[in-house]
């Protein structure tokens, strides 16, 4: 049996949490940051390896690889992969439309997978929309594309909004774990 080995690097998610608090960027400017490397990618983004392609207020667009890397026991791409995916995608598409200061955090997470996928498969595109945006909640899509347009998997997610003051003084903040 030939082993492989990856290494991964990434930088302390405190300091993209800095960037977005001394520039007082709101949530399109500091993924707009991200895309463009001013930001650092958060380090379940590096390890799994997600790359940002699009960012608009209320969509983004994330690319991923998939590698053997990212295999289940069944040797195709885990679901989880796909999931977290579609999470990073449906938060980040909220994330645009929100002020410096506020934040969301995912309550539920519904996928749809559409077909199985290899590292022979080509690059992924991984799309989020918002498709409702309240002062409390909001929901949003996302769809795991092929390069052909055909989805290989499908998400729906509901999101809390946190205002900024409960965002900085620990009531109900996601940050807190």
């Amino acid at each position: 049996m030939s082993e492989h080995e990856r290494h991964v690097r990434w930088r302390d998610p405190r300091e993209a949490i800095a960037a977005a608090a001394a520039g007082r960027l709101s949530g399109l400017e500091f993924l707009r940051g991200m895309m463009a490397g001013r930001v650092p990618y958060p380090p379940l983004g590096v390890l799994l390896g997600f790359e940002v392609d699009v960012v608009e207020p209320g969509r983004v667009v994330f690319g991923l690889q998939p590698g053997e890397h990212h295999y289940n026991p069944n040797g195709v791409v885990h679901g989880g992969v796909a999931a977290a995916l579609l999470d990073t995608v449906t938060g980040c598409a909220v994330t645009t439309l929100l002020p410096f200061g506020t934040t969301c955090a995912t309550l539920e997470l519904k996928v749809n997978y559409i077909r199985s996928l290899t590292a022979s498969s080509p690059r992924l595109a991984a799309e989020g929309t918002v498709l409702h945006h309240g002062k409390r909640s909001a929901v949003a899509e996302g769809k795991l594309l092929l390069p052909d347009g055909k989805l290989a998997a499908h998400a729906t997610s509901t999101l809390m909004i946190f205002p900024p003051e409960e965002v900085h003084t620990g009531a109900r903040n996601p940050r807190s774990g």
